[in-house]
C-alpha cells in the first residue's frame, strides 16, 4: 500500500517536470497554444492530488497543502495553466521527499527483510519436504541448511554448530549452538545443518517484529511536521484573507490566484523533509542509523538522561578476576562449569569466562537443555549436573549464607545440583569519555537529571556512579522495574535511555528516545530510536547535537520561506505580482529554502563539542 503512495506521488512528480519542459520547449518552437497542452495534461495529471486533499478536508484537517489544491482549480478556471503546473510540481514534490523521508529511515531493516525465507524445510517420517511459510506450525521440526537464514524462532534439538544473530548491525558475531539452544528468526546459519523444533509462529517470530518496527517507523511522522501543519492551518486563513481582500480592492479575480500561488507554502512542504532526510543521511555518516525521524527533533529536548550502566557507561568488557569455590570444587571444575553454558550466552560476563577458560586451557563439557532468562541467568544440563549460573540475589537464603561477602564490581554465582560450587568475580571499566560526558549535559544541552539504572548489585553500580559522577541510582533492578521507572520519569517531562543489553528493550520503547550501543542484543536494536554503531558516548553528544542541528535549519527555512511568502503575498494583493511571475517568485524562494534546508546534511566537522 505504502509503495503504490510513494509510487504515485513520485510519477505526478516527474511527469508535472516533463509537462514544463514539453511546454517551453513548444513555446518557443512551436505555437503556444499547442504548448499549452502539455500544461493541460500536468494538471489533469493533478487530479489524485486534489482527491488527497478532499479527504483531508472531509476529515477537517486543514494543512499547509490545502493552498495549492485551491491555486492548482483557480488557475484551471482562469487559464493560468502554467502556474497551476508549477503548484502540482511543488506539491508532489513535498509529498513525495516527505514519505521518502520516514522510509529512509528503516532503510538497513528494510534491505534485510527482503530476505526472509519464503519457505521451510520440514522433518518428517518420508524424509524432508519444502513448506511455505504460511503453513509451518508449533513443534514442527525444520532442518536448517547451512548459510541459510532460520526461518521461525525455534530450539534446536539436533546438530551443533553457530549462528550469526547480529541482523541489525551487519557485524560479524557468531553464536554457538547445541540442542536446547533459542535460535531465532532471521539468524545466519554458519557450517553445520541443524535440526529445530518450533517455537513460535512464523507471524509472531523475530522477522514479523522486525517488520513491525519497520512499518511503525514509516507511518510515523515527526512532531516538526505536523507543527508545519499547524502552521500551514492559520497561514492558510490568512492567505485566503489577503486574495479575497486584494480581488475585492482590486476588483481582479487574477489578484486572488497571483496571491494564492505565491502564497502555497513550498518551504513547509519540502525544506522539512529535506531537513529530515539531511540529518538521517549525516548520521548514517558518523555511524549513527536513525530508525524513527520523529526522534531527531525530541533528542535535543530531553531533560533527563537515564543510564543503564554495562556496555553503555562502561567497556562492557568486564575480566574475570577472582573464582572463589565452595569446597570440593577446584578452580578448572568452576571454570568448566561456566563455560559449558556461557559458550551459548551473549551477556557481556560471558565473553570474559570464555577468554579465560581459554587462556588456561578448560574446554568445555557436553551440554543440553539450555535456558536463558533476563535478569535470572543461565540453565541447563552439564555432563549430568543441573547447572545454574545466576546473581546473588536469585539464590535461596541457604545459599546466600555460603557466599563470600560482596565486594566492589560484577560477580555471577554457579550452583550445581541446588548447592553452591562457585563465586566468579570481574571488573568493567568506565569508558574514558564517561564522567566528562555526564558533567557535560547540564551546561552544553539543559540535562537536569541524570540517572544510572542497573540490574546489577548496589556496590558494584555505586562504585560506577562514583566514578562517572552520578548521584541518582537505582541498582539491582529488574527488566519490569526498570520499565516502571522510565515510564515514570517518561511522565514527568522528555526522557532519553541509552542501553546496551537484552534487559533494556522494554525500557528503551518506554522512554521518549532510546538509543542502543550496536553489536550486541538484536531485541534492544528494535526498540531503539537510534543505533550508535561504534559504541561512543561522543557519537551519543553527536547524534543531539545534530538533532539540533536538523530542528533548527528546518525551521529557518520554513519560516524565513513563508515571510519571503507572505511579502510576495502582499505585492500579488495589491496589484504588482501577476500569477506566473509570482509562481516564478515562489520557485525562487523555495530553492531558497530547500538549498539552506540542505546544509543540515553539509557538516564537514564533528558536531560534538565533547572533551575527553
Amino acid at each position: 500500500m505504502k509503495t503504490r503512495e510513494i509510487s504515485k506521488e513520485t510519477w505526478i512528480a516527474i511527469a508535472s517536470l516533463l509537462g514544463i519542459a514539453i511546454y517551453l520547449i513548444a513555446r518557443f518552437a512551436l505555437h503556444a497554444r499547442f504548448a499549452e497542452w502539455a500544461l493541460i495534461a500536468v494538471l489533469l495529471g493533478g487530479v489524485p492530488l486534489l482527491f488527497d486533499l478532499l479527504k483531508k478536508l472531509a476529515a477537517f484537517e486543514v494543512g499547509s497543502d490545502a493552498l495549492a489544491g485551491i491555486s492548482i482549480i483557480t488557475s484551471a478556471i482562469l487559464g493560468e495553466y502554467l502556474a497551476g503546473a508549477i503548484i502540482v510540481l511543488m506539491l508532489s514534490g513535498g509529498t513525495a521527499l516527505e514519505l521518502y523521508a520516514t522510509r529512509r529511515a528503516s532503510s538497513v531493516l528494510s534491505a534485510l527483510a527482503k530476505r526472509v525465507p519464503n519457505s521451510a524445510h520440514r522433518l518428517t517420517d518420508a524424509g524432508i519436504i519444502d513448506v511455505v511459510m504460511a503453513d509451518v506450525r508449533i513443534d514442527d521440526r525444520l532442518v536448517v541448511l547451512p548459510h541459510e537464514i532460520c526461518p521461525v524462532d525455534g530450539a534446536v534439538v539436533e546438530g551443533r554448530g553457530t549462528m550469526d544473530e547480529s541482523y541489525l548491525t551487519g557485524e560479524p558475531f557468531q553464536i554457538a549452538k547445541a540442542p536446547g539452544s533459542e535460535v531465532l528468526s532471521g539468524a545466519i546459519n554458519g557450517e553445520a545443518a541443524m535440526t529445530i523444533v518450533v517455537t513460535k509462529l512464523p507471524v509472531d517470530s523475530r522477522y514479523a517484529k522486525i517488520v513491525q518496527v519497520m512499518e511503525q517507523a514509516e507511518a510515523q511522522r515527526p512532531r516538526l511536521r505536523r507543527i508545519a501543519d499547524r502552521l500551514g492551518g492559520w497561514y492558510t486563513l490568512l492567505a485566503l484573507a489577503i486574495a479575497v481582500a486584494g480581488w475585492i480592492i482590486g476588483g481582479e479575480p487574477r489578484r486572488f490566484l497571483a496571491v494564492l500561488v505565491i502564497a502555497t507554502p513550498c518551504p513547509l512542504l519540502l525544506a522539512i523533509p529535506v531537513a529530515i532526510i539531511g540529518a538521517i543521511s549525516l548520521a548514517a555518516t558518523r555511524g549513527i542509523i536513525i530508525k524513527n525521524p520523529a526522534m531527531l527533533e525530541q533528542i535535543d529536548r530531553c531533560r533527563t538522561i537515564i543510564f543503564d550502566k554495562t556496555g553503555t557507561l562502561t567497556y562492557g568488557k568486564p575480566s574475570l578476576t577472582d573464582v572463589l569455590c565452595a569446597s570440593g570444587v577446584t578452580r578448572e571444575i568452576a571454570l568448566r562449569l561456566a563455560v559449558s553454558l556461557e559458550q551459548y550466552s551473549r551477556h557481556p560476563l560471558a565473553i570474559s569466562i570464555l577468554d579465560a577458560a581459554r587462556a588456561e586451557g578448560v574446554a568445555a563439557a557436553d551440554v543440553a537443555d539450555i535456558s536463558e532468562r533476563p535478569g535470572e541467568g543461565l540453565r541447563g544440563h552439564v555432563g549430568g549436573d543441573i547447572v545454574e549460573i545466576t546473581g546473588r540475589k536469585n539464590v535461596a537464603p541457604r545459599i546466600a549464607s555460603q557466599l563470600p561477602p560482596p565486594a566492589a564490581g560484577m560477580e555471577c554465582v554457579i550452583l550445581r545440583n541446588g548447592e553452591y560450587a562457585a563465586t566468579l568475580r570481574f571488573q568493567d571499566v568506565p569508558r574514558a569519555e564517561s564522567r566528562s560526558f555526564v558533567h557535560h549535559l547540564l551546561p552544553h544541552h539543559q540535562v537536569g537529571s541524570v540517572m544510572l539504572l542497573s540490574g546489577d548489585r548496589d556496590a558494584e553500580v555505586q562504585h560506577l556512579a562514583g566514578l562517572v559522577g552520578i548521584e541518582n541510582v537505582r541498582s539491582g533492578a529488574s527488566p519490569e522495574e526498570k520499565l516502571a521507572i522510565v515510564r515514570a520519569e517518561a511522565a514527568k517531562g522528555s526522557t532519553l535511555f541509552l542501553g546496551d543489553g537484552i534487559n533494556d528493550a522494554p525500557a528503551m520503547e518506554a522512554a521518549t528516545v532510546g538509543v542502543a550501543f550496536g553489536h550486541n542484543s538484536d531485541i534492544t536494536a528494535e526498540a531503539a530510536d537510534a543505533v550508535v554503531l561504534d559504541q561512543s558516548l561522543a557519537s551519543v553528544d553527536e547524534l543531539i547535537h545534530i538533532g539540533r542541528r536538523m530542528r533548527r535549519i528546518a525551521l529557518q527555512s520554513a519560516v524565513g520561506g513563508m515571510t519571503l511568502s507572505m511579502i510576495g503575498m502582499l505585492a500579488a494583493a495589491a496589484g504588482w505580482l501577476a500569477p506566473v511571475p509570482g509562481a516564478v517568485a515562489q520557485e525562487v524562494i523555495d530553492v531558497l529554502a530547500v538549498l539552506n534546508a540542505l546544509r543540515v546534511a553539509a557538516a564537514r566537522r564533528e558536531l560534538s563539542d565533547l572533551n575527553g
